[in-house]
């Protein structure tokens, strides 16, 4: 396993208030290619978390993502799996949990945004809110989640800043404040206003933008006695500073964690402009960690007594040990190395004596961690995501839910020498709950058949299954879109007709499952067959 250096953490002898007070916790959402890996590694440049940023698609002479640590993400150039990033920055530990980039949605993504405290919505300058952030910003609204906007890739030809302003707010219904505003666009993309310093900053680019950008600081009284900024660049900021000063536009703190404000910011993630302006702003506007909702009542970061969720599963992060790791965000209290906890679900006893601090797939033995961290237990099946571990009085957090699967296909094991692997491996990939597997109740055959949120998710169980099982697969897609949970009888279920339009299954804990191929079956068979009740899954 690879060694890595992470921050100190305080001595136990700080509070757990202040510990977590300097904790931020997020994530970053936004469409595939708006930049959400770029701005990734150069949070983690500034951050002093790596040396030199390195590049998406990783070229022989270049340096790789630091994120993207699956082979299928360094050949794909995408980001498919949640990894955990933390660093600190200016008194401050930063938790930043990397979540899947590309068109397609599994699980995961929606399980890490259950896990954070606020996120940071990237959108590309040329094309605004596309699809999937409109998507995910959703998510984040339905768990009110505050969001920060970075606007990127300023360095290409990009929309006016306030038709990017209206298109927030139209779309997303939260009130955009621009935070600093952009000296140009392009080429002509010079640095930004910064509203708050009362001053422009102009940039320069480094050697393939590795380093982190060279920054002049003028301040707006001293702008025209400057060489550095032509006159006609001079008066577009004087007429830019006159049209914010206009909008009478105040950020508030307050408004922002109620999700009716997102405080936005002009920049460019490959060129590092705006980044340090965007990271500093960051820590200190970003809520901390926050309460989370158990069965009972709201449990507060500040309860002495330690509580936590396990968010995500992840197998063979080491390649050499068929290892399993177990994501637990902590929620409460002061977590340390050893610590016996109860595990809510079955009652049972679990002592934490290898707890990991997580770097992508790295990891080192930590001693102890705080509300807002995540921490990764070594899990032999005993964890399963949702479950809750604390110590002292009881708590167990509210269920993770399923998300509706979209896409359906037969799952084949071309390589029956190996059906022991394959089944092995299938349970695995299903207990990291990216997939859902079921099998067709009317079948001689049993074979799995794989339901997802996002079809990508496909291509990642043949690749895994692959490269960690030894074992190859084809899949064989089903032209079924939706699925639904059959409540009733054992004899009604047997009853329903099994066709084409129609398939009756059961997952891997034998509970009845229908899947459809249109919304009008769907319809049809509930009004058809009132002794049984189809429950959407979630």
């Amino acid at each position: 396993m690879d060694e890595i250096s992470v921050p100190n953490q305080p001595s136990s002898n700080t509070s757990l208030e202040q510990e977590t007070s300097i904790r931020r916790t997020f994530a970053i959402i936004s469409h595939p290619d708006a930049g959400k890996t770029t701005l990734t590694e150069k949070l983690l440049l500034y951050g002093n978390a790596i040396e030199l940023a390195g590049n998406v698609r990783a070229k022989r002479n270049q340096r790789s993502t630091t994120s993207d640590w699956m082979a299928m993400e360094r050949e794909r150039g995408i980001s498919i799996t949640s990894t955990i990033l933390q660093f600190p920055y200016k008194g401050h530990v930063i938790n930043l949990l990397d979540t899947p980039g590309h068109q397609d949605f599994s699980e995961d993504t929606y399980r890490t945004l259950s896990a954070v405290d606020s996120a940071v919505m990237v959108l590309d300058a040329a094309k605004g809110i596309e699809p999937q952030t409109r998507k995910l910003f959703e998510v984040c609204h339905k768990h009110n989640i505050p969001i920060f906007t970075f606007i990127n890739k300023m360095d290409r030809p990009a929309r006016p800043p306030l038709e990017l302003l209206d298109e927030i707010e139209s779309i997303l219904g939260m009130e955009p404040v621009p935070m600093n505003w952009p000296i140009g666009d392009g080429p002509q993309f010079r640095g930004v206003y910064d509203r708050y310093s009362k001053g422009v900053y102009l940039y320069e680019r480094t050697a393939r933008n590795e380093t982190m950008a060279i920054e002049e600081f003028v301040p707006i009284s001293e702008i025209h006695n400057t060489t550095h900024i032509s006159e006609n660049e001079q008066k577009r900021i004087d007429d830019d500073i006159q049209l914010l000063d206009g909008l009478g536009i105040t950020f508030e703190v307050e408004r922002l964690r109620k999700m009716e404000q997102t405080p936005v910011f002009f920049g460019s993630a490959l060129t590092n402009f705006g980044v340090r302006l965007f990271l500093n702003a960051f820590v200190k506007f970003a809520p901390p960690p926050q309460p989370y909702l158990s069965d009972e009542e709201l449990i507060s970061p500040n309860r002495p007594e330690f509580s936590g969720y396990v968010f995500k599963i992840q197998a063979n992060m080491n390649p050499k040990h068929r290892d399993s790791v177990a994501f637990l965000r902590v929620c409460s209290g002061r977590f340390e190395r050893g610590l016996v906890t109860t595990h809510a679900q079955s009652g049972g006893t679990v002592r934490l004596m290898r707890p990991y601090k997580l770097f992508a797939n790295e990891r080192e033995i930590v001693d102890e961690a705080f509300p807002g961290d995540v921490v990764g237990i070594p899990n032999n099946g005993t964890l399963g995501i949702g479950d809750t571990l604390y110590a002292g009085s009881p708590v167990r957090f509210a269920a993770m839910p399923h998300f509706q699967p979209e896409h359906f296909a037969l799952l084949k094991n071309t390589d029956l020498n190996k059906q022991k692997q394959f089944t092995k491996g299938l349970q695995q990939l299903e207990s990291e709950g990216g997939v859902q597997v079921f099998y067709n109740a009317n079948a001689f055959k049993r074979e799995p058949i794989l339901a997802v949120v996002g079809q990508l998710q496909f291509d990642v169980v043949q690749a895994r299954l692959e490269m960690e099982y030894n074992v190859p697969t084809v899949i064989e897609r089903l032209p079924h879109v939706f699925a639904r949970w059959v409540e009733g009888t054992e004899e009604a279920f047997k009853n329903l007709p099994s066709r084409t339009e129609v398939m009756l299954a059961r997952d891997s804990e034998n509970r009845m499952v229908a899947l459809f191929s249109s919304a009008f079956h769907l319809k049809y068979y509930t009004e058809k067959h009132p002794e049984v009740t189809f429950k959407e899954m979630g």
